[in-house]
């Protein structure tokens, strides 16, 4: 399956337009963390990419259009993280391989420039459809990560359906309970992180044990 940008103008062929969009990409990302979505423009990031503006619209028409991108970068970059951490986890240690999971989100949300605004979508002032198509799109994700060591998903399609539907579970009640954790703390309040922790776990034993 393929994973490749879908919001891109002209999608890069040469690695020297390939730098050029993981620079422009990169600047997007530190100006969200000190302007916000509201004052992010395109000029800005061109700027600050050390890139001319017609480059940036090249790929992009508007700033949404490169946030969307950011967003679908970071997935991506989380992903392969987690496929990492998975590597040091025995097959069907679905305990671990969550904590794996909940732990390189953590780290990216305290340390990746722009994703504690931008994650896996792009910031909206109420939740609605756009938050439960990109928890699908996370869900979807994981599922292919999470298959074997959840010891799911390899007895054909209704199997398939069900691993999805209990990823996308966790997914849905981790997002709201971690955005609440750091709406409190900037950092994420450790004792609501616990707590996520301990429900991704209670529910996961009740389905995978």
């Amino acid at each position: 399956m393929s994973h490749a940008h879908t919001n891109l103008r002209r999608v890069p062929v040469q690695q020297r337009s390939a730098d050029r969009l993981a620079r422009i990409l990169d600047a997007g990302a530190a100006l969200l963390d000190e302007t916000g979505y509201e004052q992010l423009s395109t000029r800005a990031v061109a700027d600050r990419a050390g890139v001319p503006i017609g480059s940036v619209y090249r790929f992009f028409p508007n700033k949404r259009a490169l946030v969307d991108a950011l967003a679908e970068r970071n997935l991506e970059v989380y992903a392969g993280r987690v496929v990492a951490r998975l590597e040091a986890i025995p097959e069907r240690e679905w305990r671990a391989a969550i904590d794996a999971v909940l732990d390189e989100y953590l780290a990216m949300k305290r340390s990746v420039a722009g994703f504690a605004l931008v994650d896996f979508g792009p910031p909206v002032p109420v939740p609605g459809p756009l938050d439960a198509e990109v928890n699908q799109r996370v869900a979807d994700r994981l599922t292919e990560l999470l298959s074997g060591y959840l010891g799911r998903g390899r007895d054909g399609a209704a199997s398939d359906a069900r691993l999805l539907r209990t990823v996308l579970v966790c997914v849905q009640a981790a997002d709201a309970l971690l955005q609440l954790a750091f709406r409190t703390d900037p950092e994420g309040d450790p004792d609501l992180i616990a707590e996520t922790r301990v429900l991704l776990r209670a529910y996961l034993s009740s389905v995978l044990e």
